[in-house]
């Protein structure tokens, strides 16, 4: 059985050093699913009986990068019409800071929405 002792030692590693266990560990989520930064926002300009169509559609012009004013028009049309309309929808950051630029511009905001 002697003979035996160094073919199951090197079978097993030893000759290696001794085998260190791995260990997964898991970190607890902070929140729920969704409450991190990513995910789809909605900026949701409100209609309302203070703001004129020219305001509301350079605003959007002015705070939201991807809207010309022709669009800003449109929208702003559409607010009226509906009584609402999603001006932004994206990640929650940018979609955080173009609802407070646009609530600083007089414009009436609904929450932030994710969708």
């Amino acid at each position: 059985m002697d003979g035996l002792a160094p073919v199951l030692a090197k079978a097993r590693g030893a000759e290696r050093g001794p085998v260190m266990a791995t260990e997964t560990v898991d970190r607890p989520r902070t929140g729920g699913p969704g409450s991190g930064s990513g995910g789809h926002w909605r900026v949701i300009v409100l209609n309302d009986d203070h703001n004129t169509f020219d305001h509301v559609a350079r605003t959007l012009a002015q705070v939201i990068p991807t809207i010309t004013v022709e669009q800003g028009y449109r929208i702003a049309d559409q607010i009226h019409s509906s009584g609402r309309a999603i001006v932004w929808s994206g990640e929650r950051e940018p979609a955080e800071l173009y609802w407070e630029q646009l609530n600083s511009a007089g414009l009436t905001m609904a929450p932030l929405e994710q969708s």
